[in-house]
């Protein structure tokens, strides 16, 4: 694990987005196309932001999900809302979208040249709860499944979640993480589906602002 600490949102926003702007930019030039999974939540809007107005080929770049709640993108709670809303505009705009919720393609999406993921504060990254009710089978680094419906108590609606095993075949690996309080579950507790998810992917990125 690196881990990467910036004094604040912005700083870390900017950082991460030139990150990730590099890493598509870099894959378009080797094969002429690039794939990028992002996750939802209140932590990456100014990440969006920034990263919708970084001058590379959006054309050649496909945009999907970590994880989704099942619910339509006019429903306040759906990442695909966040998404279209906060990182499909400026030169970003012109990219294809790829959502999760009923849309059979989603698990012929091609490996994943950037994926930024997040985490509660309960420990659950992508939608790996620790009550969740298949979240062993998410976890499981040679899983043949790619797209996998979760459900648990901290999940509110039911989740659907690309698994560990489609996930550490990202050529870059991110974690996205504010605050001292999930500093402290990052950093002090164990066994927790992110402690898992670091476990199997050592070269995971950690950018990280109080």
């Amino acid at each position: 694990m690196t881990r990467l600490n910036f004094s604040n949102r912005a700083a870390l926003a900017c950082a991460l987005a030139l990150r990730v702007a590099q890493a598509l930019s870099g894959a378009i030039s080797r094969q002429g196309h690039a794939t990028l999974a992002v996750s939802g939540g209140t932590t990456p809007t100014l990440f969006f932001e920034h990263l919708s107005k970084a001058d590379i080929t959006w054309q050649k770049v496909t945009i999907t999900l970590v994880d989704e709640r099942k619910v339509p993108d006019t429903h306040p709670r759906s990442n695909a809302r966040l998404v279209k809303a906060k990182l499909l505009q400026n030169h970003a705009a012109a990219a294809k979208f790829v959502p999760l919720f009923e849309n059979f393609r989603a698990e012929k999406i091609a490996d994943f040249d950037a994926c930024i993921l997040g985490m509660g504060l309960d420990g659950h990254t992508a939608s790996f709860f620790p009550d969740g009710d298949r979240v062993a089978e998410g976890l499981k680094p040679s899983s043949k499944i790619i797209i996998l419906e979760i459900n648990a108590a901290g999940a509110g609606e039911t989740r659907l979640t690309f698994t560990l095993a489609k996930l550490l075949r990202s050529r870059h690996l991110f974690l996205h993480i504010e605050g001292e309080d999930k500093e402290a579950v990052l950093m002090k507790q164990t066994g927790l589906p992110i402690h898992t998810v670091i476990e199997h992917a050592p070269n995971i990125a950690v950018y990280f602002c109080p």
